[in-house]
């Protein structure tokens, strides 16, 4: 018999139990985990590294970066955000750092730091964790009297119950089976398969781009009919930043972004789509062109593929003056109307086709989960059903890359801990 059991030995579960007992000594607690070890994802997260948050301290704009969850969280991120999360490791000895681009890691560079604090303070705390118990059920007790879980071969009874089991398909179905909404889980923050001579021999190339999914003719989804806009050739989707050229296609913040926002028109499309690439996002076509032409007054006698006027890769300006059918001999001077045109098509509004997906390093992350329409964000408490609180990715909240995910999870632990402490 425990006060509080917990299913999910990650970052949210951890994170709840301590702040929960943190707040009251006599819950007895026990983490139920289905593996053989314990905080898996925070391990291999950020290469390695774990990227603990990300340097965005005002809750309005934190918000922004939750394709789903955008509004449910800014009362949570108000109560527990960035500097809390900052203050929680430092106080317990793991130093953390602010890097230029706004991710915090540990100043030890390890995952390891993070996974030592957890369970260094879940020992002191005297939380139980359970490894190798797999949920098979649990169950409400008559009369709101708390909960019957079950593993492999025990069964346990607890008063409060918090679910923060990730993407967890079996626990969705149970939870499902209980009255609570599930919104279908698709994969989101992915990177875009892509075969293209223009970008085959150049991997490893980053440049800041501007990235647009344009409206497909065909609609056969409700989704894609309510986000598209009146006029076909206006985007669904578009995003900007950096874009990394890998082996398979294209990866990098730019399409992280446009994959964690489009999680569920991409996947309507099956991830088989266009993409239009603006290499260099500060100018239109028309601009562009004049540009060109200003250049070609100048500069008459120097080849166009030796030039580069522009703040993007030389190899990739090489490849697209070839896509644009330029001659590697081919002097500015002698450059027609049409090539130049062409020439300009292709650095503002290049077009490739994207052909399947693939999971962004180790962070497998879904949209999809509880729906929020069913939790009390006051404290992540659920509306359906006495007794039971959620925290991290069960819930129907996903965000782009960063730190991010992250804080969702330790926010809602959070905020759940500070209610089920009170139970």
């Amino acid at each position: 018999m425990y006060d509080i059991i917990i299913i999910g030995g990650g970052a949210a579960g951890f994170y709840a139990a301590i702040q929960t007992a943190t707040e009251n000594q006599n819950l007895k607690i026990a983490i139920f985990e289905r593996g053989k070890t314990v905080l898996g994802k925070v391990k291999v997260s950020g290469g390695g590294r774990c990227n603990v948050t990300h340097a965005e301290f005002d809750p309005k704009e934190l918000v922004r970066n939750y394709p789903r969850g955008k509004k449910e969280l800014l009362g949570p991120f108000h109560a527990h955000s960035t500097g809390d999360v900052m203050a929680f490791f430092e106080e317990r000895g793991v130093p953390l750092k602010i890097e230029d681009d706004g991710r915090i890691f540990p100043k030890s560079d390890s995952s390891q730091s993070i996974i030592d604090c957890f369970l260094k303070e879940t020992e002191r705390l005297g939380i139980s964790i359970l490894k190798n118990s797999s949920v098979k059920s649990f169950l409400p007790l008559k009369e709101n009297d708390g909960w019957q879980i079950t593993t492999m071969n025990k069964h346990y009874k607890c008063k409060t119950l918090l679910i923060a089991s990730g993407s967890n398909p079996k626990i969705w179905q149970q939870l499902d089976d209980l009255g609570h909404t599930i919104v279908p889980a698709v994969p989101s923050l992915f990177t875009f398969n892509i075969k293209d001579e223009r970008i085959a021999d150049i991997p490893g190339l980053s440049t800041n781009v501007e990235v647009k999914i344009p409206a497909k003719k065909q609609y056969n989804s409700k989704i894609v009919v309510q986000l598209r806009s009146q006029v076909n050739e206006q985007p669904i989707l578009e995003s900007d930043g950096p874009l990394l050229i890998t082996h398979w296609g294209m990866s990098g913040p730019a399409i992280l972004k446009l994959s964690a926002w489009g999680a569920n028109i991409l996947s309507e499309y099956n991830y088989n789509f266009k993409i239009n690439v603006n290499w260099i996002p500060e100018y239109s076509t028309e601009m562009l062109e004049q540009v060109l032409f200003e250049i070609k007054e100048v500069e008459g006698k120097k080849t166009i593929a030796r030039t580069n006027a522009f703040d993007i890769p030389r190899r990739l300006w090489i490849n697209l003056a070839a896509a644009a059918k330029i001659d590697k001999g081919l002097k500015w001077a002698d450059a027609t109307k049409d090539i130049l045109k062409d020439l300009a098509e292709q650095l503002t509004q290049s077009s490739f086709k994207v052909e399947g997906k693939s999971t962004f390093k180790e962070e497998f992350v879904t949209a999809g989960g509880v729906s929020l329409k069913e939790i009390d964000f006051k404290s992540f408490k659920s509306k359906k059903l006495p007794n039971l609180f959620f925290a991290g990715e069960v819930i129907n909240v996903d965000a782009i890359t960063g730190g991010f995910n992250f804080q969702n999870a330790w926010t809602g632990a959070y905020v759940a801990a500070k209610a089920m402490a009170r139970t």
